[in-house]
């Protein structure tokens, strides 16, 4: 098993939501989260002040999965998250030892 983090714009939250759902994933977890990369964040001018805004609004979507189901998932993320413009964000794939669904004690893949 493997689990994907995957950290993208808010405004393609839905796209990635409905690409996935499209190569059979069927569970994920959605968190609303601040950082930044290189971009380093940008400034913005209110009330004729200048600030920085150092982190970023962006969206983290975490999805444990079984082997086959990767690197489909992977593809769907990058498809429709991709805009060509900085800041897309990045997706972390990273191995997983164990699940258990609390409710029926079931274990590895037939708990996810």
């Amino acid at each position: 098993m493997k689990r994907i983090e995957a950290i993208i714009k808010p405004f393609k939250l839905e796209e990635v939501k409905d690409a996935l759902s499209e190569v059979g994933v069927e569970g994920m977890t959605v968190t609303e989260v601040k950082g930044f990369g290189r971009q380093k964040g940008h400034t913005e001018i209110y009330r004729g002040s200048e600030y920085t805004v150092d982190f970023l609004p962006k969206i983290k979507i975490e999805l444990v999965l079984a082997e086959g189901q990767v690197a489909a998932a992977v593809k769907a993320i990058i498809g429709a998250a991709k805009t060509g413009k900085i800041g897309d964000g990045k997706v972390f794939v990273s191995a997983v030892e164990e699940v258990v669904r609390i409710r029926t004690d079931e274990r590895g893949e037939e708990a996810v």
